[in-house]
C-alpha cells in the first residue's frame, strides 16, 4: 500500500462550465458522477469501476449550446485530479496495454504515465448519431480524453479495433482504458520508474 492517501479534489470555474472532481486513487470503485449528460456519466463510471479507484464529479455547463465545453473541461479537471492524486509517480507501474472486447467491438489502449501528454486516438467506427437524451456526440469522447491526458501528463493510444455499435465501441474503450490505469497505478516498488530519476 503507498505510505500516503493518494487522493485529490480539483474544481474549475470559467463562464462556461462549473466542474468539481474529487479522486481516490485507492479505492474500490465508487463514484457518484453528475454532468447533466446521462450517457456521458454512465461512461464515466466505467472509468471509476473498473479502474478501482473512488470518483466524485459534478459538473455543470453550457449543454443547451452543445455538450463539448463540459465533456472537455470534465476532462481537463480529472487529469488534474489524477496528476496531483499521483504526486511524484514514485513507485507505480507506469505502462499498461490491454485489448478488451464489448460483443461486436474491440478495442485496444497502450498508455504510458510519462508526464509527456500524447494522444493518437484511432476511432473510424464512430458516427455522429447522439447517444442519450440530452445526447452525447461520440466524436466528444476524444476531446474527453485530449484533455484528460493532456492535463494528467499521460501518453494514451486508443485503437477500435473493430465494431458496429458506437454505444459498444465507446464503453469498450472506456473500460479498457480504465483497466490500464488500474494496473499503470498500482504500486509495484519505492523507485521512480525512470531513468531520468523523475517523471
Amino acid at each position: 500500500m503507498p505510505k500516503q492517501a493518494r487522493t485529490a479534489s480539483v474544481d474549475r470555474v470559467t463562464k462556461e462550465t462549473k466542474v468539481s472532481v474529487s479522486w481516490d486513487l485507492d479505492g474500490s470503485g465508487e463514484y457518484s458522477i453528475g454532468t447533466g449528460l446521462p450517457f456521458f456519466d454512465h461512461m464515466l463510471a466505467q472509468i471509476a469501476k473498473h479502474s478501482g479507484t473512488d470518483l466524485t464529479l459534478t459538473a455543470s455547463g453550457d449543454i443547451e449550446v452543445d455538450a463539448h465545453h463540459s465533456v472537455e473541461d470534465t476532462g481537463i479537471v480529472m487529469g488534474q485530479a489524477l496528476s496531483q492524486a499521483l504526486g511524484d509517480k514514485s513507485g507505480i507501474r507506469r505502462f499498461a496495454s490491454l485489448s478488451l472486447p464489448l460483443d461486436e467491438s474491440l478495442v485496444s489502449v497502450a498508455l504510458d504515465i510519462s508526464g509527456r501528454p500524447y494522444l493518437d486516438f484511432n476511432s473510424p467506427l464512430l458516427d455522429g448519431n447522439p447517444l442519450g437524451n440530452p445526447g452525447f456526440d461520440p466524436q466528444l469522447s476524444e476531446e474527453f480524453f485530449r484533455a484528460l491526458v493532456t492535463s494528467a501528463g499521460m501518453t494514451l493510444h486508443l485503437d477500435v479495433i473493430r465494431g458496429k455499435n458506437s454505444h459498444h465501441v465507446l464503453e469498450a474503450s472506456f473500460k479498457c482504458f480504465a483497466r490500464c490505469l488500474r494496473y499503470a497505478i498500482e504500486i509495484d516498488g519505492n523507485s521512480m520508474p525512470s531513468t531520468k530519476g523523475v517523471i
